[in-house]
């Protein structure tokens, strides 16, 4: 039995070992690139590390297209999306899963079937919903037709169906409202779903493309996913400026992974209990 555990446990971790590989082997190759030089990127003799570490593709991007100012753009859209979905999400969460009224189920169901709809299907009701609120070529085009997912809701719902109901039969009976409810009691056990929430919205908008590039017309307001179109040249390509460029935009999300990690994890996990 020992043995067959050990076995066990070491194919496992072969296993284990290989799909990291496969997973990680992408991001280390845009690090190797983005560090190489542009003379050993089109020698034709492209190590899989490079000979010379050098960060002339981070000084030419930056001084050649206006990278902060793009990058400014993403972090403010990225975050006043995410924080409108939780706000919402949550919301509809606790009506959907705390609260006893007629249609719930139906009305769920509802904003469930939108999930099978594309995002190109409703591209042009879209732009014509953000011209006519005059809100064309501004942050708020992007911000809030993309804000408060049905798939955010699902998840909220689920995980707010984990509460006891006895908490807050309770807390109505001492005389407490939903928003004290929600506030006191629903808010601080609810952490992991703030976190997945949070950073499936952000992530989201954070790459998203087609719709900054619609909804958007100046290029002071463009986003790192859209800037990145300006490294793309007709004749060639600058692949050291391209994976410094995409680096700019992958290193901010791995990071907030690690640090929501814990969080990120219990939110899932408890969001499929029920």
């Amino acid at each position: 039995m020992r043995s067959g555990a050990r076995l066990w446990w070491g194919l496992r971790l072969a296993v284990a070992v290989v799909v990291s590989v496969v997973v990680l082997f992408p991001l280390y190759w845009m690090v190797a690139v983005a560090l190489s030089s542009r003379r050993e990127l089109f020698s034709g003799s492209l190590r899989l590390w490079p000979h010379a570490l050098t960060l002339s593709n981070f000084h030419r991007i930056f001084a050649d297209y206006p990278v902060s100012t793009w990058f400014g753009n993403s972090v403010a859209i990225s975050l006043a999306t995410a924080i409108i979905t939780v706000v919402l999400n949550i919301l509809g969460g606790y009506a959907f899963a705390l609260l006893r009224f007629r249609g719930r189920t139906l009305l769920f169901v509802l904003a469930l079937s939108t999930l099978m709809l594309p995002v190109q299907v409703i591209m042009v009701s879209l732009f014509r919903l953000v011209t006519d609120l005059h809100l064309y070529g501004t942050y708020w085009a992007v911000i809030l037709p993309t804000s408060a997912s049905a798939f955010g809701l699902f998840l909220a719902r689920q995980f707010l169906l984990g509460i006891p109901v006895e908490l807050i039969e309770a807390a109505r009976l001492d005389g407490a409202g939903h928003l004290r409810v929600l506030w006191s009691i629903v808010l601080p056990i609810s952490k992991p779903l703030v976190a997945v929430l949070f950073f499936t919205s952000l992530l989201q908008s954070w790459n998203d493309f087609a719709w900054p590039l619609i909804a958007l017309k100046q290029n002071t307001l463009f986003t790192l996913p859209i800037g990145l179109l300006y490294l793309q040249g007709q004749y060639g390509s600058d692949y050291g400026a391209i994976m410094a460029f995409a680096l700019l935009g992958v290193v901010p999300m791995v990071l907030l992974f690690l640090i929501f990690q814990r969080y990120f994890v219990q939110g899932f996990v408890r969001s499929g209990m029920r």
